[in-house]
């Protein structure tokens, strides 16, 4: 079986291949939007849902494709990717002091059979964090290609994530442990 990850993420590429099972990543085109009636978890499940289909009708048998979505979900609405670095600064001058959620969805897509979705949630706890580091941040580590405008992996991780409740590789948008256990039950 031939594993296919959808996605051209540095970060699900690094995860992917930690779990030492060969695959191949691909660049997705997929419509992103979602219904305005979506909260939370049901989001990135909705997103992950859209690559797989995206990505579908080129499946052929024999081959497992893995698409995933990550959100930042904070007092009622998410934080997706920033449009521009006062984007970025804007979101997380909103984080720092509070509790946030980080939601992924992974769905696998094999031809001919219905996809599996699951999505996973980390709490995520921010200290406080000044303008001044807020700015020198987006200006140095330019987050804009993260939910929420960060990367836990880098140093706003280290010296403003306080706490957390549940598995930080999903904060980094790739559940492993699930995904793992997904690919363990189809033998692998």
């Amino acid at each position: 079986m031939e594993v296919i990850l959808g996605s051209q993420s540095p970060r699900r590429r690094e995860l992917m291949a930690g779990l030492d099972i060969p695959f191949r990543a691909i660049s997705i085109d997929a419509d992103e939007s979602y219904p305005a009636d979506l909260q939370a978890g049901d989001i990135p499940y909705y997103i992950s849902r859209a690559k797989a289909r995206a990505y579908e009708p080129n499946l052929t048998d024999g081959q497992l494709l893995i698409t995933a979505d990550t959100i930042v979900w904070l007092d009622g609405h998410m934080l997706g990717k920033p449009h521009d670095e006062a984007d970025a600064v804007r979101m997380i001058k909103e984080l720092r002091n509070k509790t946030h959620q980080v939601y992924t969805a992974v769905t696998l897509a094999q031809k001919g059979q219905p996809l599996e979705t699951f999505v996973d949630r980390t709490d995520v706890t921010f200290g406080n964090l000044t303008d001044e580091e807020i700015e020198n941040y987006v200006r140095q580590y330019r987050p804009l290609d993260k939910a929420g405008s960060y990367g836990v992996q880098e140093w706003i991780g280290y010296v403003a994530c306080t706490a957390m409740n549940g598995s930080y590789f999903n904060v980094m948008g790739f559940p492993v442990h699930l995904v793992y256990k997904a690919l363990k039950k189809r033998g692998f």
